[in-house]
């Protein structure tokens, strides 16, 4: 799941982006109402984060400008006004719901899956074979079993799964894995693929590497 946080104050930013990456979320920041209006014009998002006190245009005109373009993405505002008057103005110009501020990460955490959910249109559980993904609560296991991940693991897992008997290439991987300003090198992606492979070895699945193409999670019945 990829995010767009649009937040000028550095230190809320800096505790979001720390605990949605933590969560295994993919996220980018930004700190003007400019940045995030260009970001979500040039790139897709799951979810959109957006503080209505944005300096060079706000949160409400970000917002607009999404609906009038015909963007889809859920909206989540973050707002230090919470008067009745200030939640009608958000959710009337396109927001999907909203968080006055100081508020509490688990909080949010809680209502970016929701969001995440409802943006997808998609079960929070996915499962192939023996092996299952819970999306809200990013826990995997394999016939019943809980697996333990590292948050780049999990989001690796989730790509696949959602591509099973696809080709997934490395540079989706990194779009999947990763935000703006973070490098993460093929050694890198080779080296979370083949921990992911021996955490799931006993579900009977196979990432199969398609030299210099990427990597494919062959589906139960294509495992000879």
């Amino acid at each position: 799941m990829h995010i767009l946080l649009a937040e000028d104050d550095p230190v809320i930013s800096d505790a979001v982006v720390r605990a949605l990456r933590r969560a295994g979320y993919a996220v980018d920041s930004v700190a003007s109402g400019g940045e995030a209006d260009a970001a979500l014009h040039g790139q897709s998002f799951d979810l959109a984060i957006i503080d209505i006190g944005l300096p060079k245009l706000s949160g409400i005109e970000v917002i607009k400008r999404m609906r009038a373009r015909k963007c889809a993405t859920p909206v989540l505002i973050l707002t230090a006004q919470d008067g009745i008057d200030d939640r009608v103005r958000g959710l009337d110009a396109g927001a999907d719901d909203y968080m006055c501020k100081p508020f509490a990460l688990p909080e949010l955490e809680a209502r970016v899956r929701a969001l995440t959910r409802r943006g997808t249109g998609m079960p929070t559980r996915i499962e192939v074979g023996a092996l299952a993904y819970d999306q809200t609560d990013h826990v995997a296991s394999v016939n019943g079993q809980p697996i333990e991940l590292s948050a780049r693991e999990t989001a690796l897992l989730e790509v696949l799964l959602l591509r099973a008997g696809r080709l997934v290439n490395k540079e989706q991987l990194v779009d999947h894995l990763c935000g703006w300003g973070e490098e993460v090198s093929n050694n890198a992606i080779e080296v979370y693929v083949h921990r992911l492979r021996k955490k799931i070895e006993h579900s009977g699945l196979r990432i199969v590497t398609l030299r210099g193409l990427g990597y494919c999670l062959e589906r139960p019945d294509a495992v000879a």
